[in-house]
């Protein structure tokens, strides 16, 4: 879906401004390099769910802080099955091999700084979840996370603009 909505104009790729694709764990469709060339002729910078043993959370943090910056805007989409199975079993798409709950939470709290502009987190089916509730708990924290940085951001420009003695009256 992402690759057709940079086909569409939808997403600003550039070289300068790219998107970035983290978690990943699927494997390449058919039989060649096409998956990978067409994220890269579109300036999407990937961390597969792998590249976490080697850079660590903080790794990973880095380097999407490094791709988008902090002033740029960012719409963040969220699949819920960027976690493993084990902590997110309601999900069409289960995968394993992703990260744990509490990995994915320190990465988002460690990206805070983005200038989010929104958000969604898709995936959560509730009919493939057994007994427990790991999925929605997981979802749930997820977009508290993302709400609260959101917040976070908003506050820390609000002191920058009093700061600069931009405070608007009401």
């Amino acid at each position: 879906m992402f690759w057709m909505a940079n086909q569409e104009g939808l997403l600003s790729n550039s070289s300068s401004e790219p998107s970035v694709h983290a978690g990943l764990r699927t494997r390449l469709s058919g039989d060649d390099w096409a998956d990978n060339e067409s994220d890269t002729s579109q300036n999407w910078v990937r961390f597969t769910a792998d590249d976490i043993d080697d850079l660590g959370t903080s790794g990973i943090i880095d380097g999407i802080i490094s791709a988008l910056g902090t002033e740029d805007l960012v719409y963040l989409s969220v699949d819920i099955d960027v976690l493993d199975p084990v902590y997110a079993p309601g999900t069409g798409t289960p995968e394993p091999g992703g990260w744990t709950t509490r990995e994915f939470i320190r990465i988002l709290r460690g990206i805070e700084g983005l200038n989010l502009v929104g958000a969604d987190v898709v995936e959560v089916s509730p009919a493939y979840q057994g007994r427990g509730e790991e999925t929605g708990l997981a979802a749930a924290q997820v977009v508290y996370e993302i709400l609260s940085s959101m917040v976070k951001r908003g506050l820390a420009d609000m002191g920058k603009e009093e700061k600069a003695g931009g405070k608007d009256e009401l």
